[in-house]
């Protein structure tokens, strides 16, 4: 009996194997939707009310303290997601470290450092406290290097002492964050090369230095793969937005703030919180010309008062100017109650000078020396420079201190000559009680003062006060010169009421 048998070709073979590769790619992409759909509803879910807060410019004491104030608001608005858009070369180590610990440290909100263009040196410090981190491909990220000023104003890398601080302080916030704490310290160490390694045992990947993987209790059971180029030796760690997510630095890279948005699907856009009144404020009081202006009209007003005793319109202008810059200084982070102390116990020398100590010698000195050096330290962050930025910021300060004093001394002399010709000079004095009436009337009225005529001083003439001609007290200028109480004097010059004296 023949059979008859239909031969198969031999494609036919593999289709039951390619049915279940289909299958089974087509299943691995429908779980991965289902997961990312499942990650996406659970950061639905998570984040109910965003803010961001913008960080430009160089960072220095006022950024500090603006970032402090906007946390503040975040917190008082009730948002869970604080999304900080970063765009800044860097700036001093102490704000930044400062700004970076308190975002590390903040728990009422998921943190984001976004950085759109760049997060370079001191920025990258205050980017590494954030939770996450989330960067435009091409931005660059890292190089937080210090340098400083040595004795011959030259700018170098700063020694190792305060390298190792530094390097101690970014790993504690890299490591706080789940990030390798060795990438953080090559942003700060220029001679460290990272390495990265797998664990013989477990197969895990890490980034590890030589030090690290010889502090290792087991040091043979790391693996060096390849060591991490932008780590190479005389170079800080600085990569590009692609390369912090290979890293590990960051958590993924957004070309934009609405695909940032996005990634977390927000049910509405987050509150950005602009600058208010009160930062504008204190921005244009530290300006330094406005500052200047401040100084001038405030001891100019203080000069005013000191020769008019009392509380005078002069006193009053020179509060409200010093009142400014200090309360300008507070929120810009340069000031703190050590300057205003100074600054009060300079008036309190003054004073004891003028009214109370014959002539002017020690307290009269200390107290001018306690005002500049107060006003000198309320505008800076910095007791000695150590930096380029913190140089160039003591000599504007000194400049517009030092021409501020130019313009108050010329001030001052032109009003001591003319004051009593001035249109509201002359009124800036509360007017004395008028004098007592007697049987015989008004003491004026026992004769009219001539020129050369002598009497001694009631008070202390600075240069404004009050002289006894016999039974007669009157009120005088001197010619600019300040003269003790009990002093005699001349009279050199009568215009209208305008009495002028000298010294006897």
């Amino acid at each position: 009996m023949v059979r008859a048998y239909r031969s198969t070709p031999r494609s036919g073979i593999g289709e039951p194997f390619s049915r279940r590769l289909a299958a089974l790619v087509v299943a691995v992409v429908c779980f991965r939707a289902i997961a990312w759909g499942a990650e996406q509803a659970g950061r639905r879910a998570e984040y109910s009310r965003a803010v961001l807060i913008r960080l430009e410019g160089a960072i220095s004491p006022m950024r500090e303290q603006y970032l402090y104030r906007k946390l503040d608001l975040a917190r008082e608005s009730g948002a869970d997601l604080v999304i900080i858009e970063i765009d800044s070369p860097g700036g001093l180590v102490d704000s930044s470290l400062a700004m970076a610990e308190r975002l590390r440290d903040l728990d009422w909100a998921h943190t984001v450092a976004y950085v759109p263009r760049e997060a370079l040196s001191g920025a990258a410090i205050v980017a590494l406290g954030c939770d996450e981190i989330i960067i435009h491909p091409r931005a660059s990220l890292g190089d937080a290097g210090p340098i400083f000023l040595d004795e011959n104003f030259l700018f170098r890398h700063a020694p190792e002492k305060f390298r190792s601080n530094l390097a101690q302080k970014v790993r504690t916030l890299a490591e706080a964050k789940g990030r390798a704490p060795a990438l953080a310290e090559a942003m700060v160490d220029m001679d460290l090369v990272v390495y990265h390694v797998r664990d013989k045992r477990t197969g895990k990947e890490s980034f590890l230095s030589d030090r690290e993987i010889e502090a290792d209790q087991d040091p043979d059971r790391w693996e060096r793969l390849e060591p991490v180029f932008e780590s190479r030796e005389g170079h800080f760690l600085q990569v590009n937005g692609e390369r912090a997510v290979a890293l590990g630095l960051a958590q993924d890279t957004a070309r934009t703030r609405a695909g940032l948005l996005a990634r977390y699907g927000l049910p509405e856009d987050p509150l950005v919180l602009e600058p208010s009144g009160v930062d504008t404020a204190v921005y244009v009081l530290n300006l330094p010309l406005v500052t200047g202006v401040l100084f001038v009209v405030g001891l100019v007003a203080l000069y005013l008062e000191f020769m008019a005793p009392g509380i005078s319109v002069g006193g009053l202008i020179a509060g409200l100017c010093f009142a400014l810059f200090f309360w300008s200084r507070f929120l810009g982070g340069t000031a703190g109650w050590l300057e205003v102390i100074l600054f009060l116990a300079g008036l309190v020398f003054l004073a004891v000078e003028l009214f109370v100590i014959p002539g002017f010698g020690i307290a009269g000195i200390a107290g001018i020396l306690l005002l500049l050096v107060s006003l000198l330290m309320a505008s800076q962050h910095h007791n000695v420079p150590s930096t380029g930025q913190d140089l160039n910021s003591l000599l504007v300060s000194l400049g517009v201190l030092m021409g501020s004093l130019v313009v108050v001394v010329g001030a001052a002399v032109a009003i001591s000559r003319y004051f009593g010709t001035i249109p509201l000079l002359s009124r800036l004095a509360l007017t004395p009680p008028a004098p007592a009436e007697t049987e015989e009337g008004p003491a004026e009225g026992k004769g009219r003062l001539e020129v050369g005529e002598v009497g001694i001083a009631d008070s202390p003439l600075r240069p404004a006060g009050m002289v006894r001609f016999g039974e007669r007290y009157v009120d005088v200028l001197t010619e600019g010169t300040f003269i003790e109480k009990g002093q005699q004097v001349k009279v050199v010059k009568i215009t209208g009421n305008r009495v002028i004296v000298r010294q006897a």
